[in-house]
Parts: C-alpha cells; structure tokens; sequence
C-alpha cells in the first residue's frame, strides 16, 4: 500500500475572525448573551432598568427650580409627578454652610480650595515634593481661616512641634533615641499646657493680626462634615500605625496599653462616645475651662476611628512573612528603621482597602452629630423641613444630601483602586 503524505507549501491566507468574538458583538455576546440563563437576565435586567428610569427621570427632570414653596412646587407641576427642587435652590448654601455668615462664605471655600492643594503632594508622588512643606503647614492654617481670631494660637501651635523636633535633634547624640524621643513628646506638651497660651496673648497685644471671629455653633452643613471627616481621617491614620505596632509590642505596658484602648472603643458605640463628648467631658475640667465643642468631637470620631484602623494595619502585618522581618534585621536596621523603610510600606500596601474603608465609614458616621445637636445635613433638615413652605418635602434634600456623600465617598473608593494600581509589584 503506497504511502501518501501532504505537505503544506504555503500558508493559508490569514481570515478577519468571527463576528460574533469580535468588537461591541463579541463583547455583548460574551458577557451579555453566552448562554440561555444569561440571556433570560440580561432581557430582564434591562427591562427593570427602563421601567426604573421611565419614572426616576421625569420626576428628577422637575421644572420646579424657581419654586418658592411645596404648594407653588404643587401648582408648577399641575398634576404631574416630579421633585419640587426650589428647596434646594433656597437652601443649598445652608445645607452647604450651616449657620456661618454669609459674607464669610468665602474663608470655609479658600479652605476647602487649600486643602486640596495640600493634598495633592500626598496623594499624588509626581507632584513636586516642595509642596509638602505647605501640606505641613496646612493643619494650622486651617482652623485660622475658619474659626478666626488671632493668627498667633496657629503659630504657638506650630512652634511646639518645632521646639519637640529641636529637642529631639539636640538629645539624641547624648541621651539616645529613646530619651530623645521622650523629650521630643515632652516639650511640645509643657509648652501648650504653660506657655503657648501667654506668648500668643503677649504677640497679640504688640503685633495684632487676626481675622473676624467665629463660634462653633455657626458651623453646620457640609462644611462641618468635612472639618471633622478630614481632621479624623488625617489623624486617626498615624495614632492606628502606632497602636498596631504597640499591640504587637513586646513590652508589656505597651502591648496591654494598647490591647486595652483598642478593645474598649470598639465595644462602645461611637454615639456613646459622642454624647460623653458632648455632656460629660466638661465635667473632669477645671471649672471655667471652654472646652470647644467641635473640638471635643473630633478628639471623639478620632480615637473612634484610631482602633478601627489600628486593627486594620496589625492585618497588615500579620500578613507579611517573616522573611521580611529577618531580612530587615539581616540589613541592621534597628527597630524604627526597620519600620519605615521595610516593614510598614508593605504592611501599608497590603491593607489600603481596609484604610479606605474605615475612611468611607468614618466620614459617613459624622452625621451622627446631629444626635447632639451639631447641625450638620441631616441635623439641617429637621430646621429646614419645620419651614411651613417646605413642610413635607423629603426626598429631595435627602436626595441631596445623599448625592453629596456618594461624591466624596466614592472619590475616595477610586483613589484606592489607582493607588493600588500604582503600587502594584506583583504578577497579574
């Protein structure tokens, strides 16, 4: 039997591909349409988006912007469904500002504007490093151009932290790391508790630069939220990486310092700590001490948040092999070192949904204020809503409100996924 074999001698001319695996086809039937049960969703998916927004657009896209009250809103309408939005129109700068004098509006806007300025640097690596010295400075410029007053309580302030570094710098060749860092934590403490609040008084009277003054029972809205969102995020980050590292401490006043903070605030609900806040803290002050309200909340929503994110990060470093450890000790790296150039970058990386996560829920649990009568949006409502031309309007201010919160939360959610993007090293 004769032995046939065929052999190609030129290759076959290359052909488009199907259709069907393909482009906007290709995708649709890929993800849409590849088999009956996800045909039968998808058709009835859609089928609910259409009914959904048959109704939610012609009430959203309400010609009631000029209203002046419900019943006005009521004749505009003449029958027809939709949202009465002069509510918003007339109140937004309330549910924005609070209280805060109008013609101040421009001091809480040109903070918000420097805050972003002041985040940029660390939020973003490619921005020139430079900025970072204003992204210092911001903390005390910040509560002057909201509050007012005299500039000198932000200077005093900031002089602390800088006698606290000057002590450490001058100790540390002589009395070692752990001493220098005693008196750096020292110095600033001893001149805020004796001296800060004399030499701003005595600058004040030979140089008086200030601005107009402002309570903090002007503050409301937004504005509010995020005075004690960011101050609570921004702190609470720092005091969590240290009580992880004090939690997983071999010293055994630090670890059972630690374990007992972080344990007490999580079995107590924030509300709690709200009204200790708001009743009871005066009462272990000295008689005559005006302890600021806000203030005293955003110590609270801080240390609140603080053990949350302790126990986020001490996941982080559980996660981490102890190779790392090893090799950090192997380089001989002492403690700290060891800490920031090796250990928590990676510890940090590893645990940035969990951060973010705490910051969304943080920054949503300061509604919780309104229980204790700050007025932030939702407090805001109950004074708008008493209003007779808006009595009975709801889902329009919530809406808004609503609308506002998803902006920032889920900007924040989006930084997360960049940042993991970008600080992504391993094997897809």
């Amino acid at each position: 039997m004769e032995d046939i074999r065929f052999v190609r001698s030129e290759m076959v001319a290359e052909r488009r591909p199907p259709a069907a695996q393909t482009g906007a086809i290709g995708w649709l039937h890929q993800n849409l349409f590849s088999s009956l049960l996800n045909t039968v969703l998808t058709v009835l998916s859609l089928a609910a988006i259409v009914w959904i927004l048959s109704r939610a657009i012609p009430w959203v896209m309400s010609p009631t912007w000029q209203g002046t009250s419900l019943t006005n809103c009521r004749e505009i309408l003449d029958g027809a469904t939709g949202a009465c939005w002069g509510v918003i129109r007339e109140r937004w700068r309330q549910l924005l500002f609070g209280f805060y004098p109008s013609d101040l509006y421009w001091r809480p806007v040109l903070d918000f504007v420097l805050m972003l300025v002041a985040l940029a640097p660390v939020l973003f690596t490619r921005l020139p490093r430079q900025l970072l010295f204003f992204s210092a400075l911001y903390p005390f410029l910040m509560p002057w151009l909201l509050w007012g007053g005299t500039i000198w309580v932000s200077v005093v302030a900031l002089a602390g932290f800088a006698f606290g570094y000057g002590a450490y710098r001058l100790a540390r060749p002589f009395a070692g790391t752990i001493a220098a860092t005693v008196l750096a934590v020292a110095v600033p403490i001893l001149w805020w508790l004796f001296l800060a609040g004399p030499v701003a008084a005595r600058m004040e009277t030979i140089a008086p630069l200030g601005i107009a003054p402002v309570t903090s029972r002007a503050f409301g809205g937004f504005m509010l939220s995020i005075t004690i969102g960011v101050v609570a995020i921004a702190v609470s980050l720092p005091i969590g990486i240290l009580l992880a590292l004090g939690r997983r401490s071999n010293l055994v006043i630090v670890h059972a310092l630690s374990v007992g903070f972080i344990e007490f605030i999580r079995g107590v609900p924030l509300i709690t700590l709200l009204f200790v806040a708001s009743t009871l803290l005066n009462i272990f002050m000295p008689p005559g001490t005006n302890f600021d309200i806000i203030l005293r909340v955003i110590i609270m929503v801080t240390l609140f948040a603080s053990a949350y994110m302790a126990e986020v990060i001490r996941g982080g470093l559980a996660a981490l092999p102890n190779g790392q450890y090893e090799a950090a000790d192997a380089l001989g790296l002492d403690f700290w070192l060891a800490q920031r150039l090796v250990i928590m970058p990676q510890a940090l990386k590893i645990s940035i949904p969990g951060i973010v996560s705490t910051f969304i829920g943080v920054f949503k649990d300061t509604t919780l204020v309104s229980i204790i009568g700050l007025l932030d949006p939702l407090g805001l409502t109950k004074a708008i809503t008493a209003d007779a031309n808006w009595n009975g309007i709801v889902w329009e201010i919530y809406g808004f409100i609503a609308l506002m919160f998803f902006i920032f939360c889920f900007s924040m959610s989006r930084y997360s996924m960049y940042l993991e993007r970008r600080l992504r090293t391993g094997h897809r």
